[in-house]
């Protein structure tokens, strides 16, 4: 433990529990989470100790099977645990614990698809499946509110397909007038994720403004100076596409999703940027919306829940041609 507090990156605490967790890893009852921030740059690590624990990272609990790997650029978490319980903490973390019922439910599909998909994807190539970060879904313990647990329990196994196979459950906070088209963000077509128009919603982030200091800005973009910005693109859906900076002598052009990245995504809550404006210590970006706009928008399906809607007709508005499956957990 020793070794561990001078060379883990977070802070960790292990709780032991008396119970022991049988756990078959082939299932695709069981997922495999990688906790943190920090993602491994290779799959070159060895595992050196599993532990039915309580873990505490970065001040957020989970409970399940523990295993710690190490590799050159230090330890990394493995929570291994039940897909279904999983789904509870995604739903927990991604959404308002108190949501409409049907807006609960329509995030546990897709959580649950989500997880899914990329089990399928990444089991036989990476020792996790998928991280508990903002970069796959936020994942957090479930706070074990009755609505969640009910959404979670009454869906138990379904996940969104396509053609007999799990969708890519792409989703976002909130999007203003309308959602995003999948090629703009993820350079890719999908029959079954187009651009929506969506109703308003009580999102605290339909209207946003933002301050960027230059020094931020400089360094993830690695320019010495800049002196001018303007929206140089435009997707079909009206969000900005590229922006050109410059230093007064040369100019870069600079996509709008690569810079959100660049951000850590939440210093630049979306792309739909409405208008930009340079202020003497940095650029105040004025926009709409949360996230990166692809897929279900969460406050519109908490505004469609609100409305009636159920989670159904609320999947199949924002992934047309789509059915609900059973997934086998023994498979």
């Amino acid at each position: 433990m020793k070794e561990m507090r001078l060379i883990l990156p977070i802070l960790i605490t292990l709780i032991f529990s008396l119970q022991t967790y049988a756990m078959d890893k082939n299932s695709n009852s069981f997922i495999r989470v990688l906790l943190g921030d920090k993602r491994p740059s290779s799959n070159e690590l060895e595992k050196i100790k599993k532990v039915a624990a309580k873990t505490i990272v970065n001040g957020s609990a989970y409970h399940g099977e523990i295993e710690i790997w190490k590799g050159n650029e230090g330890y990394f978490l493995i929570n291994v645990i039940q897909l279904e319980d999983y789904v509870k903490g995604v739903v927990a973390s991604e959404v308002g614990i108190h949501w409409p019922e049907e807006a609960l439910k329509a995030q546990a599909v897709l959580a649950r698809t989500y997880a899914v998909a990329h089990i399928l994807r990444n089991r036989t190539k990476n020792f996790y499946d998928v991280t508990s970060s903002v970069f796959h879904q936020v994942y957090k313990e479930d706070e074990g509110t009755e609505e969640v647990e009910k959404a979670v329990r009454e869906t138990k196994g379904q996940i969104l397909s396509y053609n007999g196979e799990p969708v890519m459950a792409f989703y976002h906070a909130c999007s203003v007038e309308k959602t995003e088209e999948p090629k703009e963000v993820f350079g890719k077509e999908y029959p079954y994720l187009k651009s929506v128009e969506v109703p308003s919603t009580p999102s605290p982030y339909t209207l946003w403004e933002k301050k960027i200091s230059f020094e931020i800005l400089e360094k993830v973009l690695s320019m010495t100076k800049i002196s001018y910005v303007k929206i140089a693109s435009y997707t079909t859906t009206g969000r900005v596409k590229e922006l050109e900076f410059s230093d007064g002598k040369n100019k870069k052009l600079v996509k709008a999703t690569e810079l959100r990245r660049l951000l850590q995504w939440t210093a630049l809550p979306s792309t739909m940027i409405t208008s930009i404006r340079i202020e003497d210590d940095g650029i105040v970006f004025e926009g709409k919306g949360y996230g990166h706009g692809v897929g279900m928008c969460q406050w519109c399906a908490f505004q469609m829940a609100q409305e009636g809607k159920n989670y159904k007709e609320i999947l199949q508005y924002f992934y047309p041609g789509t059915e609900i499956n059973i997934i086998n957990e023994n498979n």
